[in-house]
């Protein structure tokens, strides 16, 4: 979420739009936040919050819109939080365990028209984005995509694309999509279908997960899916989650093996994708060493993943 110089977007409303500023004036250099071992001043985070109130704005956003906050205990949701505020518009805060059904009648029942929420949530918007006929803007913020691999039996794919193959984001995510619902039909997963941007399900749960992001001239396309099985109890050893809401925490997945019955090897998998994108693409596949825009693709993963360590 980068939303330019800090600048505001009009005349302060009451309330607590008008208090951060008074009590910015006061303690200006004074800590107000404190996260991971970063400390914002309140300037700092007035200073954010202006960002985003004007990076609204821009949006066509403004006084009495709803604005719907998906966002764990981060500054991002301060600063959010404090941005809508000086926009004059309305906060929707929401459980970041809710899922799509739930989030969807949130979005409708407000008539929410933007939702700020984290890398790892804009699939499963995308998905209901279509349920929700006021939502106009998912703005993406925190740089924390969670994708849980299970070492014996996941696949995290990735391809590099020059923007000219597609004509625009949603394109690139159809036709990925259905390569892989070809790929996973015949490898016996015949419920396999391409749901909406960012998932293939089979039997109402994931089979799939697609991201596609941009960066320069390119399209940066990341998959995830599973061979097997996936074993969640050594997730659940480093990342606590109440027993209530454990089954909440992650969305219901399949995999190959329970969709056809059948453990199919990884060069299996590999081969089957590799001709069904080179005939869909119209191009041919060689192994050798990365290509520059490959390596783009690669180092602003390894980037990321760094900031996540």
């Amino acid at each position: 979420m980068k939303f330019g110089k800090s600048k505001q977007a009009g005349p302060l409303s009451p309330g607590l739009a008008r208090t951060i500023e008074e009590i910015t004036a006061r303690y200006r250099k004074r800590e107000a936040l404190r996260f991971e071992n970063r400390i914002y001043t309140y300037q700092e985070m007035n200073e954010e919050s202006n960002k985003i109130a004007g990076g609204l704005a821009g949006l066509g956003l403004g006084k009495g819109d709803r604005i719907a906050l998906m966002l764990p205990n981060i500054p991002e949701f301060v600063f959010s939080f404090f941005g809508i505020q000086k926009l004059g518009a309305i906060v929707v805060p929401f459980n970041t365990m809710y899922k799509g059904r739930e989030i969807s009648f949130i979005l409708r029942d407000s008539g929410a028209k933007a939702i700020i929420c984290l890398s790892n949530f804009s699939n499963m918007i995308q998905e209901i984005q279509s349920e929700c006929p006021e939502l106009k803007h998912i703005i993406i913020t925190g740089q924390r995509t969670f994708v849980f691999v299970e070492p014996e039996g996941s696949v995290n794919i990735q391809m590099v694309f020059e923007r000219g193959r597609f004509p625009d984001p949603k394109e690139a995510f159809f036709t990925v999509g259905e390569v892989l619902v070809e790929v996973f039909r015949k490898l016996g997963a015949a419920d396999a279908w391409y749901s909406h941007q960012g998932a293939v399900r089979a039997g109402g749960r994931k089979l799939a997960t697609i991201m596609i992001s941009e960066i320069e001239n390119l399209y940066i396309c990341n998959i995830m899916t599973w061979l097997k099985p996936m074993d969640t109890a050594p997730l659940f050893k480093v990342l606590y989650v109440p027993p209530e809401i454990k089954e909440r925490a992650l969305e219901p997945m399949t995999s190959i093996l329970q969709e056809s019955g059948t453990d199919v090897p990884l060069e299996t998998f590999k081969q089957v994708l590799v001709d069904s994108l080179g005939s869909r693409l119209g191009v041919v596949f060689e192994e050798g060493r990365l290509t520059r825009d490959e390596k783009i693709a690669y180092e602003k993963n390894r980037a990321l993943a760094g900031r996540l360590v």
